[in-house]
């Protein structure tokens, strides 16, 4: 999935060597570095580099995570990886969707965006609780070169909120198939079955 012009291209390989991962997340760095293991990457995040924070302008989720990975690739001069994924609640007309980092506000408190959630869920009558996480991954080159990949993984809200592991809404989602929510799952078990490892075992068959 290039991200030169509409014609097919072919992908472009990603060399062993350092990678920047294009996030001031931890828990987001956490993950994609799990998900890069063995692949002969040096990674580091933006927040290592001092890199700033673009603002997310886009419209798409592949949108914003090019911007950031773009950024990235041209503040470093190395090959950059971003992730832009959400919460998209299908009663809630897909909000927050790449809002959803912003539902929590400056102060990163996706509690108060869980609890935002539920309100206008119980304001809906008999609103279903359906549910997708969408990840985006967008690499970039320095030269201006980027593809991207996008996952997708379906299940069911609930309410409390159950698990201290993973992040973001992790504690309210529970993925179809399984019965504990992202927050109370392995995580190594997490991996093999979120939005972000579809779109990774996307971008390993085509970059690696």
């Amino acid at each position: 999935m290039s991200g030169e012009g509409d014609q097919p291209q072919a992908i472009r390989k990603l060399a062993p060597g350092k990678l920047v991962i294009a996030s001031h997340n931890p828990g987001k760095v956490r993950e994609i570095t799990a998900l890069l293991e063995g692949h002969g990457l040096d990674v580091v995040s933006a927040a290592e580099l001092d890199l700033p924070e673009p603002e997310e302008t886009g419209t798409t989720f592949v949108a914003n995570a090019e911007l950031k990975a773009r950024a990235a690739a041209d503040l470093s001069g190395l090959p950059a990886l971003a992730d832009d994924s959400g919460l998209c609640v299908e009663a809630l007309g897909g909000d927050p969707g790449i809002f959803s980092a912003r539902w929590a506000g400056e102060s990163k408190d996706f509690g108060e965006a869980m609890r935002r959630i539920e309100t206008k869920l119980a304001a809906i009558e008999g609103a279903s609780r359906t549910a997708h996480f969408v990840c985006a991954l967008a690499l970039a080159w320095p030269d201006g070169h980027v593809e991207w990949f996008e996952g997708r993984v379906d299940g069911t809200l609930v309410s409390p909120p159950r698990g201290d592991r993973g992040f973001g809404y992790d504690p309210m989602f529970v993925p179809d198939g399984r019965t504990e929510t992202f927050g109370e799952m392995d995580q190594d078990e997490k991996h093999t079955i979120s939005h972000r490892a579809d779109a990774f075992r996307q971008m390993v068959a085509a970059v690696f």
